[in-house]
């Protein structure tokens, strides 16, 4: 990586989890200012393609969470501008947006995941049984998360589901089996030789039992633990699992793979983040740091993973 390469780190965009995407960016800044690099955060919403291509000969962070700045078409808008970018390109962007399309590409892997159905919100009853969770197949950090432990509770989550959709016509939600077990996730790094590597596991014990949007980013007593107590061949087989689950998708730099893990039974995969927050609460940096990188190291291995340098 030339030492005069620049940097654009892109915070905000159109999506649900805008506000974390300004925390995550800010952070992945002053980062990068940190490591040395030549770096400009840029608030963006839903930006042209005039303005993407305005953005030529600097490395673009896109920090974004969500379908727009996550989930492919803003990875295409860049690719069509030729820019050299950190994280997925557009087509794995898609795939790892799709819940149901990242369990089919784990079930062809051989990675384990639960049964998944796509909720249509006249259901009278769950397509998976009770208890079930239903979320929206294509947003992230627990946006619209229901978890439906019995039959009332479904029709208030499909009732919850019609109102959305009025307003946001195109999302869809699908429902899975209520999973009891250890919430576990791996993120996951790309190497200088161009692979993937597992990072250190990281444990999530949230005190309201539901890791979802509050737990992650507004309250204080989620409890964290990297490398937690795990048999040896439990660790080594979920951290396969995450870089398998990676490749099949043609992950690039980096992601987050979730677990849970039932008492007695083997891993389930739940989704892949491609691009995982940097909020001070985030696991991938947490996982990083365990490792021995702090984040202007982190930021700056990104980077140069993008240039190839």
């Amino acid at each position: 990586m030339s030492d005069t390469a620049r940097v654009l780190v892109l915070g905000g965009g159109p999506d649900a989890e805008r506000e974390i995407s300004l925390k995550s960016s800010d952070a992945v800044h002053r980062a990068a200012l940190e490591a040395g690099l030549d770096a400009e955060m840029f608030v963006i919403d839903r930006p042209t393609p005039e303005q993407v291509a305005s953005w030529t000969g600097r490395v673009v962070l896109p920090i974004l969470h969500g379908r727009f700045g996550e989930g492919g078409p803003l990875q295409r808008m860049m690719e069509q501008a030729g820019l050299c970018f950190v994280g997925c390109r557009s087509e794995a962007a898609r795939l790892a947006m799709d819940k149901m399309a990242t369990k089919l590409a784990g079930a062809r892997v051989g990675v384990p995941t639960s049964p998944g159905a796509i909720v249509d919100p006249d259901d009278a009853v769950s397509p998976v049984g009770l208890p079930a969770v239903v979320k929206p197949v294509a947003d992230g950090s627990s946006v619209g998360l229901h978890i439906c432990r019995d039959q009332p509770a479904w029709e208030a989550a499909v009732a919850a589901v019609r109102d959305d959709q009025r307003a946001h016509p195109h999302r869809a939600y699908m429902a899975e089996p209520f999973i009891v077990g250890r919430e576990l996730t791996v993120p996951v790094l790309g190497t200088d030789s161009g692979d993937l590597e597992a990072l250190p596991i990281v444990e999530i014990a949230a005190a309201g039992g539901v890791y979802d949007y509050k737990a992650k980013y507004t309250r204080n007593d989620t409890r964290y633990t990297v490398l937690p107590e795990l048999p040896e061949d439990m660790t080594e087989a979920i951290r396969g699992h995450a870089v398998r689950l990676a490749r099949a998708i043609g992950v690039r730099h980096l992601a987050r793979v979730d677990f849970l893990l039932p008492e007695g039974r083997e891993p389930v995969m739940l989704e892949i983040n491609t691009m995982p927050g940097f909020t001070p609460s985030s696991l991938l940096p947490m996982a990083a740091r365990a490792k021995g990188m702090e984040m202007p190291a982190l930021v700056a291995h990104l980077v140069r993973l993008a240039t190839g340098g």
